[in-house]
């Protein structure tokens, strides 16, 4: 089954990561799967909050805030300032950020600090939360390694592996990768998926929008998101290390054997154009 922007159903979308995209964070990286677009930055408060104060926790600690700009969408989203209070799937989301992201840190190595990674939403297509944790992890990473977090840190690495996610799900009775927004609408399933480096899950969020689904289709969305991410950290190692990272071999469409690079990496070149020198 060919899609509505000519993908066959084990394809990723087009995905570009764009490094060093503000000047005055540690780093900051635009991620864009398709026409959803997040920018992602990292920056360092040298406090802890309140509570760990509180109950004399020891160590640093990380967190997220996630936001959509007005014209992120369609139709305007209102800002959640004005309203004063954020909505319930702004919480949902910055809190999912958030939690992915410590599992894969040594909190204790970061002695007391607050790491803020803050999510902006610039263009809304559909997954924006799996971009989010994929831009955050490849921001976090590459602020690990920079210039400014070796002065302040010396050198330390808290980051135990790389961390990424996919939406996958059931359309038209079909299981897909990397839901776009007309996908994820009409989705009978719809499921997020975040990973580590390592192929443990982080975290599985699957929902049954109309039929409830079998364990087959578990299994097939699960193989799905997988095979998914795999080429996702090929895209954040070549980010990072350049040319001296070298993409796995992957290609057929089904995202199995075969002998030739895989053709799904149309963004490996794409994040290449996109990188800052």
């Amino acid at each position: 089954m060919e899609r509505k922007d000519g993908r066959h159903p084990a394809q990723l979308r087009w995905v570009k990561a764009t490094k060093d995209y503000l000047n005055n964070p540690i780093s900051s990286v635009l991620i864009e799967f398709g026409r959803t677009r997040v920018l992602c930055a990292v920056s360092v408060d040298p406090k802890i909050p309140g509570w760990m104060r509180a109950q004399k926790v020891s160590g640093g600690w990380l967190t997220c805030e996630y936001g959509m700009l007005p014209a992120s969408t369609h139709d305007r989203v209102r800002r959640e300032a004005s309203s004063g209070k954020q909505g319930g799937r702004t919480v949902e989301i910055q809190r999912l950020i958030g939690r992915c992201l410590r599992s894969v840190i040594d909190l204790e190595k970061l002695g007391q600090n607050t790491i803020y990674i803050d999510c902006d939403v610039l263009d809304a297509d559909g997954g924006t939360r799996c971009a989010g944790i994929t831009g955050a992890s490849l921001a976090l990473q590459l602020a690990f390694r920079s210039p400014q977090w070796q002065r302040m840190f010396g050198g330390i690495n808290p980051m135990r592996e790389a961390i990424a996610g996919v939406s996958v799900g059931i359309v038209d009775g079909e299981p897909m990768l990397d839901l776009c927004y007309e996908e994820d609408s009409r989705a009978e399933v719809d499921c997020n998926v975040i990973m580590t480096e390592s192929g443990k899950f982080i975290e599985i969020q699957g929902t049954a929008e109309r039929e409830p689904f079998s364990r087959e289709q578990l299994d097939q969305m699960l193989a799905l998101a997988d095979s998914g991410i795999k080429r996702i950290f090929d895209i954040q190692k070549s980010i990072i290390y350049g040319s001296d990272h070298k993409p796995r071999v992957n290609s057929n469409k089904n995202g199995n054997g075969g002998g030739r690079p895989n053709r799904d990496m149309n963004s490996l070149a794409d994040a290449f154009s996109g990188i800052k020198i």
